[in-house]
């Protein structure tokens, strides 16, 4: 299961610049995705967390000047190092002006006050780092120490349309100033879809849920398998992250062709304190449980060990933790986001968007835990859920 990272990895670029999805130790992502995520304490005995915020406001437009549509991944910025501003949040956009899928290149920087400038515009690939299909960029993002920015790719054809390639897409990663520093690219890197990240002693490990594989090269071919993959990422002193090793730790998830989201499969990702990665898939309407995911070297089958499935769940997308240590979950198809104690039982739902089908995606809690920040690919901004 684990290979070699060398595999059609973009060449090093050397850009140093000095500090993923939140804090100098624990950073998570964002997701269908992006489920971004912000570093949150051991989980504790508490009230609904989304009950309490229930008062939704818009923060900013996402769009930017190129008028890419559909945001899809945020993550809050945990350092200020180059362009990146702590407390501001990176929004990646999923289509373009034209409002195609799959083909959105810019990541915009909205500050608490709505201030919304571009990050990242990546029209185009340095010729040492290509990606298999070209740039669209989905809810994978986060930032990792240093300030080097982690977006995924999965990029389509014509009209939106889905590409043959096996594997498709790759990993982008950027400096602090928005370029491109390298690409990374393998077999088991194929529809990155969504994404968390954790520091740890010995290196970073990036948790990625993929959407893609293609079993026949037919344009009719509209499912397949599956799978979710730890990267184990060393940062080199004064230089971009390396990727050592790939390991492949959830098997056996679907992704299905879907018109509103291009495609739906494993999405959010979300590693809780005890090293359990909550997988959402909203294919089947479960999270799937992946214990002990920074150190396994097999893979856990999906439904093998369900945290929670049915119920409010409803095409479940991006997912992140609240700071009571429960598990808050973004429904696709209604506009809800669902609240889930580590034991599995689902103990809220709160209408963000009402009327929402197709408006959720990535979400994740501001660093004091006060807001709960979303995206709303309906409107598309960047929008905060309140106490008052």
């Amino acid at each position: 299961m684990t290979m070699p990272a060398m595999l059609q990895r973009g060449l090093t670029r050397g850009l140093a610049r000095g500090a993923l999805l939140a804090g100098a130790a624990t950073l998570f992502l964002a997701a269908c995705g992006s489920s971004s995520k912000s570093p949150i304490a051991a989980p504790t005995t508490s009230a609904s967390f989304v009950a309490s915020h229930s008062k939704v406001a818009q923060i900013a437009s996402t769009v930017p000047a190129n008028g890419d549509l559909n945001p899809y991944g945020l993550v809050v910025v945990p350092t200020s190092v180059g362009d990146l501003v702590a407390g501001d949040t990176l929004v990646s956009n999923f289509n373009n002006q034209a409002n195609v899928q799959g083909t959105g290149t810019t990541i915009v920087q909205v500050s608490p006050t709505g201030a919304v400038s571009t990050f990242a515009a990546l029209t185009t690939l340095p010729a040492m780092d290509a990606c298999p299909g070209g740039i669209g960029l989905t809810t994978a993002l986060g930032i990792l120490p240093g300030g080097w920015v982690v977006v995924g790719s999965l990029p389509t054809g014509a009209g939106g349309s889905l590409l043959s390639l096996d594997p498709a897409g790759c990993l982008i990663v950027l400096n602090s100033h928005g370029a491109v520093a390298e690409t990374w690219s393998s077999p088991n890197i194929n529809g990155p879809w969504d994404l968390a990240v954790e520091a740890t002693s010995s290196g970073d490990a990036i948790f990625v849920s993929n959407v893609y594989t293609r079993i026949s090269a037919s344009a009719s071919t509209q499912s397949g398998p599956c799978t979710v993959v730890r990267l184990d990422v060393t940062l080199p002193n004064g230089a971009a992250p390396q990727l050592t090793s790939t390991t492949v730790i959830g098997s056996g998830f679907i992704w299905m062709a879907n018109k509103a989201a291009l495609i739906q499969g494993d999405t959010g990702v979300t590693l809780s304190s005890d090293g359990t990665l909550y997988v959402v898939d909203a294919v089947t309407n479960a999270i799937t449980s992946i214990p002990n995911a920074l150190t396994r070297t097999d893979a856990v089958v999906a439904g093998q060990d369900t945290l929670s499935s049915g119920g409010s769940l409803n095409g479940p997308l991006g997912s992140t933790l609240a700071p009571n240590g429960d598990l808050l979950v973004a429904n696709g198809n209604d506009g809800n986001v669902v609240e889930i104690t580590p034991a599995g039982k689902q103990v809220d739902t709160v209408t963000l968007v009402p009327n929402g089908a197709g408006d959720l995606f990535g979400l994740t809690v501001s660093p004091d835990g006060s807001q709960l920040l979303f995206v709303n690919d309906g409107t598309n901004a960047l929008d905060k859920a309140t106490s008052s």
